[in-house]
């Protein structure tokens, strides 16, 4: 009878984490929509902040300096805290960072940027801990596949959608006040919905028991693989489809704003099909790299197709194929998960992210210093996209030679040795 009523409990609070988990992914979906937007609004930005379209893509970039830094404090508070304080904190911060970045002023834009980058991570390593609190490690790659899919139907229609809207005379202020309400909105629901737990405080005040579970999951050369991985990985999907690729494609290709922004849209909207279809195809198998590889590779070939023979298939599908590709990103937060205790679950997704947009933040300021800031006095704009497009190709290609060097740990990584018996 007492087993029995344990059973029913955990089943419970399974039941209450995945509900959680189903609400952190509209914080995912509104993260992604303030991360994703900025790249269809650069001139109003450049206008509202009196500043040059270059300037705005630093402005835009900070998100990722702090985003990157307090995914280690979101891993931190996630496994000392639990769940509903951080998340909710972090949806709250969110709120704020959009409601400050609709002001005039350069120096709230700027801080606006870095507390929507600091609430926004909380928000991918939240729904990852929580998933991985309410499924079976058998379903947990579909779950993340799904989370990022969620994540990147918001960058489509931060893109798309809201690309019309500022295009139809949207005054990006409203939009940035509405996305600060609803954000405030789902952070209170979060602190209600998100179950109660019980942490064991032991030691829990001392400070050097804090870094204990980032020395575990920072000594494991696995960590750094994964995050290498996915970092390079992330970066052509968010330095140039989110963010340069709408000016890219209206300067060097001479498209029309709307045709732009939905080529670009194309990527996200890829991922809302490729991370669940790479993490179930994942999980099917039983492995990882050979799902990454593949992955990677089709990435560089459809991107490849874009830059050297553009008219051999339209640009639309090139970047749906590309977006739905990429979600071979998502596979390395399995990877570190399965190579770390699982005392340490909340921090190695903090400690992936923070590789991964670390990544982010220093490739996208070199992009943009060496292409970005000579978009619009370039003469030779067909040579200025391919030159862009094969950094973007070195940085996948530094992605595929660490998945052959990462170790796999799907559920089939061991081979059972044949046994002879004489």
């Amino acid at each position: 009878m007492k087993n029995n009523t344990s059973s029913t409990m955990l089943e419970g609070a399974k039941r209450g984490f995945i509900i959680a988990w189903v609400l952190g992914l509209v914080f995912y979906f509104l993260e992604y929509v303030a991360r994703s937007s900025p790249a269809v609004m650069i001139p109003q930005l450049s206008d509202n902040f009196k500043i040059s379209t270059l300037m705005v893509s630093t402005v835009l970039g900070t998100y990722y300096y702090t985003y990157s830094v307090t995914s280690l404090i979101a891993g931190i508070c996630l496994d000392r805290f639990g769940g509903r304080y951080p998340i909710s904190l972090g949806t709250l911060t969110l709120s704020a960072g959009c409601l400050i970045f609709a002001s005039h002023s350069l120096f709230l834009g700027d801080l606006g940027r870095l507390l929507q980058g600091a609430g926004s991570a909380f928000a991918f390593t939240g729904c990852v801990y929580l998933a991985a609190h309410g499924f079976s490690s058998k379903y947990l790659a579909t779950a993340i596949g799904f989370t990022q899919c969620m994540g990147m139907l918001g960058g489509s229609v931060g893109q798309f959608a809201v690309g019309k809207l500022v295009h139809g005379g949207l005054s990006i202020g409203i939009f940035w006040l509405a996305m600060g309400i609803i954000c405030a909105i789902v952070g209170l629901m979060m602190f209600f919905v998100i179950p109660k737990e019980q942490i064991n405080t032991e030691n829990r005040g001392e400070l050097k028991n804090i870094f204990i579970p980032y020395k575990i999951v920072f000594s494991n050369t696995q960590s750094y693989l994964s995050g290498l991985i996915s970092g390079l990985l992330f970066a052509p999907t968010t330095i140039f489809a989110m963010t340069w690729g709408v000016a890219f494609f209206q300067q060097d290709r001479h498209y029309t704003y709307s045709s732009a922004v939905l080529v670009c849209s194309m990527v996200p909207l890829g991922w809302v099909v490729g991370c669940p279809l790479l993490g179930w195809i994942s999980d099917l198998k039983g492995k990882r790299k050979p799902v990454i590889s593949v992955g990677i590779l089709i990435m560089m070939m459809s991107f490849s197709q874009l830059i050297y023979v553009p008219t051999l298939m339209p640009a639309v599908i090139s970047m749906l194929i590309f977006g739905i590709a990429s979600g071979a990103a998502m596979l390395p937060y399995s990877i570190i998960k399965e190579a770390n205790p699982d005392h340490v679950k909340g921090s190695a997704t903090g400690g992936i992210n923070f590789l991964t947009f670390g990544i982010t933040a220093i490739l996208g300021p070199t992009f943009g210093k060496l292409y970005g800031k000579t978009l619009e006095t370039v003469t030779d704009h067909e040579t200025h996209f391919t030159q862009a497009g094969n950094f973007m190709l070195l940085v996948m290609g530094a992605a595929l030679i660490a998945s052959l060097i990462i170790r796999e740990t799907g559920q089939k990584r061991l081979i059972k040795p044949h046994v002879f018996r004489g």
